[in-house]
């Protein structure tokens, strides 16, 4: 038989494990320590620690102590020096098991594991409710009143403009016309072509306008909102009633009267049997859903290539009322009227170019600028305060929300 199996001990499971008896032989012998064999234990294991009487005294203390524990550090702590540390006489009892006989080991091991049991059972339910008492004490000094009125920032205000343009949109509503919005990178033809200005329309250089990359692509930054008519004459079942309000852009410089971008608001009017005398009663209701009732109304022959006839509608000075007593009146400068807009028959060549007969259908299309219809309605005298982004200037003209 080879030396090696030859003396073999076949009740050894680790050749270099000591039996029981040489354990016992030999009281200066420390055990190595089977969770970290480079390291050795702080003390030698002590063999009544598994006694039956010595382990219920140590679950009592351990249980007692843990039961007692103020806080999670506290416990933390608790569970260190009962139950996991080093010196835990729970771990020393553990180590006390390779030093018993083999008959007696399996005995012990299940006291050993009945006791440590109870003892973690004692720390987890300490645990729960230090963990209930914390999270309790959190919610009570950490709690935020979500209730409170959110008055803690500055109220902002609605921009005058905005203000205005819903206003005057739901005058039109109110009198049965629709809203009507488009793009603002509009296509030349809309803009231009199919509003009888042609390319070399002379009209064209008074509209300053912003083209837009690529070059040649007939792409630029819509200079009115009449494109949104002729998309809706093109897209919407006849008789047509819609407002048009929107954004704009010109290439203009800016000074206390203009500005590259601004609003407008348009209104249009297809239907058989149109007249004049039907966009003067339209212009009236508008005229003093603007700076109020009372206001006689103008028109003043003018020209625009997409009307035919053009006029541009004036409205009696609300500051002067047209009256020498009151004058001089900075509002209307002692011409005891105001210019408001422009206004018009619907040129049959808009008509034709939008596929409508005109032998049939008329209408007539109305517009003005916001900007500057807010100076005048409120006595502002620099557009740039509606571009300045000044809260306090919404404020100020009674535009809070």
């Amino acid at each position: 038989m080879p030396p090696s199996t030859q003396n073999a001990d076949p009740n050894r499971s680790n050749a270099h494990e000591p039996s029981a008896a040489t354990a016992g032989d030999d009281p200066g012998r420390v055990e190595p320590n089977r969770a970290d064999p480079n390291r050795a234990d702080p003390a030698p294991a002590d063999h009544n620690a598994l006694d039956p009487d010595r382990l219920d005294q140590v679950c009592a203390q351990a249980s007692a102590a843990i039961a007692t524990a103020g806080d999670l550090d506290e416990l933390a702590a608790l569970r260190t020096l009962h139950l996991d540390g080093r010196g835990a006489p729970l771990v020393l009892a553990r180590r006390a098991l390779g030093a018993l006989p083999q008959a007696e080991r399996a005995a012990a091991g299940r006291r050993h594991n009945a006791a440590a049991a109870s003892v973690r059972a004692a720390y987890e339910a300490r645990l729960a409710e230090l963990t209930a008492e914390r999270d309790a004490r959190v919610l009570v000094e950490e709690r935020v009143d979500v209730t409170l009125p959110g008055a803690r920032r500055p109220r902002g205000a609605r921009h005058p403009l905005t203000t205005l343009s819903d206003h005057l949109v739901d005058v039109f509503v109110a009198m049965g016309y629709e809203v009507a919005e488009g793009p603002e990178v509009e296509h030349d033809w809309f803009n231009f072509e199919a509003l009888n200005l042609g390319p070399d329309h002379p009209a064209r250089s008074s509209h300053d306008t912003l083209y837009v990359d690529p070059v040649g692509s007939g792409l630029l930054l819509r200079t009115h909102t009449s494109p949104v008519q002729i998309r809706t004459l093109l897209s919407r079942p006849l008789p047509v009633y819609v407002v048009c309000p929107g954004r704009t852009y010109r290439n203009d410089a800016v000074d206390a009267t203009h500005s590259p971008v601004f609003g407008q608001i348009e209104g249009l009017a297809v239907d058989e049997g149109i007249t004049m005398a039907d966009l003067r009663g339209t212009l009236e209701v508008f005229a003093q859903a603007l700076f109020g009732s009372g206001l006689a109304t103008r028109l003043r022959p003018s020209y625009f290539p997409f009307t035919e006839p053009s006029a541009e509608l004036d409205v009696t000075c609300f500051a002067c009322r047209g009256e020498s007593s009151r004058q001089p009146c900075r509002v209307c400068s002692d011409e005891g009227w105001i210019e408001v807009g422009g206004c018009g028959m619907v040129d049959p060549n808009v008509l034709v170019a939008c596929g409508i007969d005109p032998t049939r259908y008329s209408g007539f299309a109305f517009g003005m600028g916001l900007e500057r219809a807010a100076m005048i309605r409120h006595d502002v005298h620099e557009i740039r305060d509606f571009v300045d982004g000044d809260v306090r200037f919404g404020l100020a003209l009674g535009t809070g929300n």
